[in-house]
């Protein structure tokens, strides 16, 4: 069975519905890890209430990057991780975590990438009056946002009237889209 690391900074529903898909699907692999740089975020407490093995730490406790870096591969080797899935994470993920997990990291982001990269895809979508946006999961690499794409689903949001309501209706397209996605890759 495959095992998958989470990194997450927030709410956790994207770790939820990873979770609950793989659940499902329980030969295929679990959630074995979740990685916080918010110690105290709900994601971190999802994690403990599911009785994951949870490592968090404070960017600001260290001076360097790498340092904590090396900190997170090592755990991410101590648990075999097979892949990584960025749910959330708020942080660029660096050199020496990449190199090690070519083409086994993934994210997911709330725009049609090549469209509206970095922090605040919707409103970005909202700002440039576009009818359609949507979700797009793809490869981490180097840049931001700018990996190999995966896979992609659109919305049509000509209709909605709020911020809000297109971030309800992109949250039900990556509870969905995200774990199908991963499950699919792992069955590769």
């Amino acid at each position: 069975m495959k095992k998958i690391a989470i990194f997450a900074s927030g709410t956790g529903s994207n770790f939820l519905a990873i979770n609950d898909a793989l659940n499902v699907n329980s030969n295929i692999a679990e959630v074995e890890l979740l990685v916080s740089d918010k110690p105290n975020s709900l994601v971190v407490k999802h994690a403990q209430k599911l009785n994951k093995n949870v490592f968090t730490f404070t960017p600001k406790d260290f001076s360097r990057k790498i340092e904590y870096e090396n900190i997170i591969l090592s755990k991410l080797e101590e648990h075999e991780i097979d892949l990584i899935v960025l749910a959330g994470y708020m942080r660029i993920i660096g050199k020496t975590i990449l190199s090690k997990y070519n083409k086994k990291i993934i994210n997911i982001h709330p725009s049609l990438l090549p469209s509206f990269k970095g922090i605040d895809a919707i409103g970005q979508a909202i700002e440039h009056k576009v009818k359609v946006t949507g979700v797009t999961v793809h490869y981490v690499d180097e840049g931001v946002d700018t990996g190999e794409i995966i896979a992609q689903k659109s919305l049509d949001i000509s209709s909605l009237n709020s911020r809000e309501e297109i971030e309800k209706e992109i949250h039900k397209i990556e509870h969905l889209l995200y774990p199908n996605t991963i499950i699919k890759l792992l069955e590769e």
